[in-house]
């Protein structure tokens, strides 16, 4: 028997196989200014990049980066100029630069990271996003950590006069203006520089959410917390892309990544934040940090002193069109439907 017939049908075999397109693989860098091992890098930023993979059937992928290529206020033009793909940053640590998303930064909110960051997303989308604050990148959602707290080295906090004169490491934004109105001094600096801080004793005490006294290994230092009921203050991310590289995808993964944007990213971002605040509470009793409730006359004393902070960004937004007092009265009654469920 003649092997022609065969080899022609390998060849004509290898010649349709060929004939098939390829499906083109994309491979995005990511970037986290938080260690590996914090619940913003694993459970928000790299669980969002394999829910990408996994939606596009691998056809797009990320390699996070080991290591930021630039510190964390440089990370929004970082993306915007195509050093890095996607990455998240906090509006906040740019004064200035971002007025609109103060809105999830004021105090007393609510106590869960997930609400707050839902119902920012939807408040946000509705209102915010048509004035392009975030213009040059693609916004993938925005989103709260969970409820910021107060947290001393020395002195336990529990009347607002305790704070008169503390020098406290904020991350900027509204908590910087509410650090002032309560007597302290601020301390601007990005998240990871709290250990050096409160380690050389440059800072008296830090605001943070309860996740973080654990993701900055600050347990050995902080030996005092005060839990604010609704949340002393919040604190506004941005999860984003570079537009040009997410325009370059085809449709069908531009779809899959907005399917996995918006309201699903803030619910997945908001998740973690509470499952890890959680934990840090936990870690912070073990590690035998005394542990209060601020007291309602506290509260009351706190909530009368910033107030005004926020009838101020009232002012600041109505040039551009917008009504801010009725803006915050539907983000919260949002923040309300999203706890109970809706």
């Amino acid at each position: 028997m003649s092997k022609l017939p065969l080899l022609s049908a390998a060849i004509a075999a290898a010649i349709a196989f060929a004939s098939v397109p390829v499906q083109a693989q994309t491979t995005l860098t990511a970037s986290s200014w938080v260690p590996p091992g914090h619940p913003l890098t694993v459970n928000i930023l790299v669980a969002w990049t394999k829910e990408v993979e996994a939606a596009t059937q691998g056809r797009v992928k990320f390699s996070v980066l080991p290591k930021a290529p630039v510190a964390a206020p440089q990370t929004f033009d970082a993306v915007k100029d195509g050093v890095v793909d996607a990455a998240f940053t906090v509006q906040g640590y740019t004064p200035g630069r971002f007025v609109l998303t103060k809105m999830t930064e004021f105090g007393f909110l609510g106590d869960s990271a997930e609400s707050i960051s839902v119902a920012y997303q939807r408040v946000y989308e509705k209102h915010l996003a048509k004035l392009d604050e975030h213009k040059g990148v693609k916004v993938i959602a925005v989103f709260s950590h969970g409820p910021g707290q107060i947290y001393t080295v020395k002195t336990p906090i529990e009347k607002v006069s305790d704070l008169a004169n503390m020098k406290i490491r904020v991350g900027g934004g509204i908590v910087n203006d509410y650090t002032k109105a309560l007597g302290a001094s601020p301390l601007l600096k990005p998240a990871s520089e709290s250990f050096q801080m409160l380690q050389s004793g440059v800072a008296d005490g830090i605001f943070f959410p309860g996740e973080s006294i654990q993701g900055f290994k600050l347990q050995s230092l902080i030996k005092h917390a005060t839990k604010v009921p609704g949340g002393l203050y919040n604190t506004s991310f941005v999860m984003m892309m570079n537009e040009a590289k997410y325009n370059a995808l085809p449709k069908a993964d531009r779809d899959a990544i907005d399917k996995l944007s918006g309201e699903h990213f803030a619910r997945l971002a908001g998740k973690a934040w509470d499952k890890a605040d959680a934990e840090g509470w936990e870690a912070m009793k073990a590690a035998g940090i005394s542990i209060k409730t601020a007291s309602p006359a506290f509260v009351a004393e706190a909530k009368a002193k910033v107030d005004p902070i926020e009838q101020a960004w009232i002012a600041e937004i109505k040039p551009k069109g917008l009504d801010g007092a009725a803006i915050m009265s539907e983000f919260r009654a949002e923040i309300a439907k999203v706890a109970g469920g809706k």
